[in-house]
């Protein structure tokens, strides 16, 4: 049985204030633009981070490729960075869908894009080359452990990108975390973007969907992408309404979930068999090497034990999040010890 999920944030359930307000929700038809509920979220979600409009949409991953097929004709290039979500992790859905040309840049070990990097990928005017039409940019990083860009830092990549006539996209699906562990307005974080995609259903602990902001003739360029590719839904307040709950009374609280993945990066860093630097952690993605070829053994052995964390080779990653205790990060300590004692 599986006391401790540590897979991922979005194995979360809705608190019961959210239960309550679905239920409660106010409906009517989103595709007739006639769901209060929807709308207000999608208003409260832009004013929170400085934009003119919000698009709700099913996924983080379709946030992300409506905001590029409404920002890059097809034959156009987006310029990413080699360790993204949108490269590695997305199924190559822009390529496929839109026929636009991903571009990636290389990533420092923090997930900052070099402003010099990105004025120097812009590809020249010459029929023989793609367009570059678009910078997407990611906050946290995730394959950085989770770690935090600054407003500075955001609009150096920004501004490099403004430069040389790019719109810049942020795939900002944890950019709350961010702020939470920056403290800062999210408002700043996003300032210097275009559009920003971030997800409901990760730290903020609804159930489903993601939002998508910017400006109001990108919205509405967005959400015609959306209905082609079949996510235009109906009554769709009454998953909306977890969304409101979760930006009154969940952001705050990711703090807590960063304080616990500390902790346990700390203890982690002294046990036999893992290489994890609790100084880099600033959210609440752990990720931390093994010895090769034991990590997925290793992950095997603690589902066993009770605990599920994501296996691979030799990097494996752990997720703190809303509805795990203290007791039961306590719990999967323990285990992962025994088991590093055991394999490494």
């Amino acid at each position: 049985m599986i006391r401790v999920d540590l897979r991922s944030d979005t194995v979360t359930h809705p608190s019961p204030e959210m239960r309550r307000a679905m239920y409660e929700a106010e409906l009517g038809d989103d595709v007739y633009g006639d769901d209060p509920t929807v709308n207000h979220l999608q208003e409260r979600a832009a004013e929170l981070l400085g934009k003119e409009a919000g698009l709700f949409v099913s996924s983080g991953t379709q946030g992300n490729l409506v905001s590029m097929l409404a920002h890059a004709q097809r034959g156009e290039e987006v310029l990413v960075g080699d360790q993204c979500h949108i490269m590695n992790n997305e199924a190559g859905g822009s390529m496929v869908l839109g026929s636009i040309v991903l571009y990636p840049i290389q990533t420092d070990e923090f997930g900052f894009l070099n402003p010099d990097y990105i004025k120097e990928a812009v590809k020249p005017r010459d029929y023989h080359k793609p367009t570059t039409r678009l910078l997407a940019i990611e906050n946290t990083h995730n394959a950085s452990s989770g770690r935090a860009l600054d407003a500075e830092q955001m609009k150096a990549m920004a501004d490099a990108g403004h430069e040389k006539g790019l719109s810049v996209h942020l795939d900002g699906a944890r950019i709350f975390n961010a702020a939470v562990a920056l403290d800062v307005p999210v408002a700043d974080l996003t300032e210097h973007v275009d559009s920003v995609t971030f997800c409901l259903s990760k730290g903020l602990s609804c159930p489903i969907g993601s939002i998508v902001v910017g400006s109001e003739g990108f919205i509405q360029e967005a959400d015609r992408w959306r209905k082609m590719l079949g996510s235009g839904m109906r009554q769709v307040g009454i998953i909306a309404a977890a969304g409101l709950v979760a930006l009154d009374s969940m952001i705050e609280r990711m703090q807590e979930d960063h304080d616990s993945a500390r902790h346990i990066a700390s203890r982690m860093a002294e046990m036999n068999g893992i290489s994890v630097d609790p100084e880099h952690i600033q959210t609440n993605i752990i990720r931390f090497k093994v010895p090769p070829h034991t990590g997925n053994q290793i992950a095997s052995r603690l589902k066993e034990e009770g605990v599920y964390i994501n296996g691979g080779d030799s990097d494996l990653r752990i997720v703190t999040h809303y509805g795990v205790t203290n007791d039961d990060y306590e719990f999967a300590i323990s285990a992962l010890d025994r088991v590093m004692r055991e394999i490494a």
